[in-house]
This record gives structure tokens, sequence and C-alpha cells, in this order.
């Protein structure tokens, strides 16, 4: 039964690729055609974007007795139906606004209960291989969709409905193969919402996260935007490179995670992003030519990219430490909840910041943001690292 749910969440996160690859390709674009948006008002959008994943942590408390699996349904269910009213429904910018943010409450419903559905599918000691071939296949779509959706929309004309359509439909099929693995429903946990002393260094990670993430979704797309002049086609051939390597790199990732532990992959992870803050920072102003520019800020959104693949490692470190195994979902909710806290407010900010000192200072802050992470990672503790040290 645990290889056939296997099989069916698979198949159901290759779905998912297509969808999140056409979101990827898209979005930013959409808004900058459609609605011929500035970056302050891009950056006031990410407070109602990001605002279903502050309220994740209630509505998936409210759905909890539904089971992680059932709950995933959902999720996909939402996100079709919120894409769909994007491409279709999105008369002005107040009601894309209201699509925009039913497709993310689908988005961020389903991330918790993702990784808590691949690690039940998992054993004990190959939860990062589980998760990292999950991640895998995800990306392999990701990867294939990205190659038609830059060649369609270079060579042939494709309005933004009709790309939302496939999007959509994608995420439906997801849900139905979701809809067919076996339900777990959640033991009674005695109340829903809950902050457990034990769980404070995943808090931390999931805020310094939040804050992390947001400059990266935001801004990082923004300067290939606004200041390197780049369209959906670019978009869709870098999250074509992306893919294709992630269809590597994630097993890998996952594969670290068992060997090596949570704190060596999320040590790595900050790391790297030092160096990804700083390109961004100074591609621009170290007097190369602007073609050479560009591409030293493809290559560090390329990189950011891949580095969200040690999200995993946040979630197996809760997954070890947890206090009842029942506690895993909820507080995966918790931690997006708390990250969303930040994300609502890092796009303003940073948005003032650009305005007043130049992108080039956002990234900056990014990089000390990174720094931070790299700082708690040190705290990390679990029995698996000793293990996996002498591995």
């Amino acid at each position: 039964m645990k290889q056939r749910d296997l099989i069916l969440f698979l198949i159901a996160s290759a779905f998912l690729g297509i969808s999140q690859s056409i979101d990827s390709s898209v979005f930013n674009n959409f808004l900058h055609d459609t609605f011929h948006i500035t970056v302050s008002q891009r950056t006031i959008l990410e407070f109602p974007r990001e605002f279903p994943g502050f309220m994740v942590v209630f509505v998936s408390g409210a759905l909890l007795a539904l089971g992680d699996v059932r709950i995933a349904a959902v999720a996909n269910v939402l996100a079709a139906i919120g894409m769909m009213g994007l491409g279709y429904l999105s008369k002005d910018f107040g009601i894309m606004m209201i699509w925009m943010t039913v497709y993310s409450m689908g988005q961020h419903l389903f991330l918790p209960v993702s990784n808590s559905i691949g690690m039940n599918l998992a054993d004990k000691n190959n939860m990062g291989k589980i998760l990292g071939r999950i991640n895998g296949v995800n990306t392999a779509a990701f990867l294939l969709t990205s190659l038609g959706t830059a060649f369609v929309f270079r060579f042939v004309k494709v309005s933004y409905p009709m790309a939302y359509t496939v999007g959509a439909l994608s995420f439906l099929c997801s849900a139905i193969l979701i809809f067919n693995m076996t339900p777990h429903k959640a033991k009674k946990l005695g109340k829903r919402l809950f902050i457990r002393r034990e769980y404070k260094l995943f808090y931390w990670l999931s805020i310094l996260y939040g804050a992390r993430k947001q400059i990266f979704i935001t801004f990082g797309p923004w300067v290939l935007i606004k200041v390197f002049n780049q369209g959906v086609t670019t978009f869709a051939i870098l999250g074509f490179v992306v893919a294709g390597i992630g269809i590597f790199f994630k097993p890998i990732v996952g594969t670290l995670i068992d060997k090596k532990g949570e704190r060596f992959v999320l040590a790595a992870e900050a790391i790297l992003l030092i160096a990804v803050c700083m390109g961004y920072a100074l591609a621009g102003n170290l007097g190369f030519q602007i073609e050479t520019a560009l591409y030293i800020t493809a290559a560090c959104y390329i990189l950011d990219q891949l580095l969200t693949a040690a999200g995993m490692a946040r979630s197996t470190y809760l997954k070890k430490i947890a206090v009842n195994p029942e506690e895993v979902s909820p507080t995966l909710s918790m931690g997006i909840s708390m990250d969303h806290v930040v994300a609502m407010t890092v796009p303003w900010l940073g948005g003032l910041v650009w305005n007043a000192f130049g992108y080039e200072t956002v990234f900056v802050l990014g990089a000390l943001i990174a720094i931070a992470n790299l700082f708690i990672t040190r705290y990390i503790r679990i029995a698996e690292d000793d293990t996996a040290s002498s591995n």
C-alpha cells in the first residue's frame, strides 16, 4: 500500500511541476504586461499574496481531521480555481488580487502536508532520499514544461489565460491522484494550535527562511525584468536550466541529509546564499559589460532556486526532534505561518530600500540574513548528526 501511494504521489508531483513551471515563467510578466505595475506596487502586492501563508496554520488546523492526504487534495483544487480566476476573471487589479489570494492559499496549504506525506511514505533512515526523489520527479516535469513554455511564447502567440488553463488542469489532475491515496487521519492532539519550546530552533529557521525567501521571490525576478529588461522567454529558459540541474541536485541534497545531517546541509545553504546575494548586488557595478552582468545575475537566480531544496532539511530536522509524530504536520504549518509574518513585511521594507538606496542594498541586507541563518545552524543538535558525520 505504501509503495502504491508513493507512486501516486510521485505522479501527482509531476503534474504539480507543470503548474509550478507555468506560474514561475508567467506570473511576473503577467503582472507587468497586464497591469503595468511599478516596483512599489509589486512589493505591496506581496502582502495579499503571502497572507494565506500566515493563515495556513489556522486553515490547516480547521481541516486537521481530514488528515494530510485529503488536505493536500483540497489545496490543489483551491490552487486550480485561483489560477483559472487569474487567467479569466482578473478584469482589474483588485479582482486579480482576490484570485491570486485563492491561488496562494492552495499553494501554501499544500506546502506543509507535502513534506509530511513524503516523510510518512519513507522509512526513518531514508526520509531525505524519498523527499529528494519526489522533488526530482517534480523538477523533471518542471523542466519539460519550462522548455515548452519558452518555445511556445517565443514562436507562437499564446495568451496568459491559455497558459493558466494548462496550469489549472494540472493542479486538478494532481488533486485527483492524491485523493486516491490512502487517507491518514490525524490522531486527536487536544489542541490544534500550539508552540513548543522544544521546537524553537525550527521556528527560528522558519522565520529567517521567510525573510531570505521573500527577498529572492520579489526582488530577484524584478532585477531581471526592470534592470535587464527580460521577458517570459528568459524566465522559461532559466526555469528549464534550474529544472535540468535540479533533477539531479535535489536527490543529491536528499542523500546528503541522510548521510551528512541537517546541520551540514543548512549551513552549506547559508554560505552559498551569501555568495548569491553579493552576486546580485555587485554584478552590475563591477565594470562588466551588460551581457556579462546579466549572466552573473541569471546564475545567481539559478543557484537561489536550486537552494530551495535545502527546505527538505528543515522538515526532516523537525521530524527527528518531534515530541509526538502527530505534531509534525501542525508544526510545519506553524513554521510556514511564522515565516510569512516576516514575508509579508520584507517586500514593503525592501521596496523602500530599493527606492531610497538602489536594488543593490536590498541584496546586501539579504546577505546579512544569510549570515544570521549560518549562525543559527550551529545549534542544530540531533542524534543522527553523530552517525551521519561518521559515514
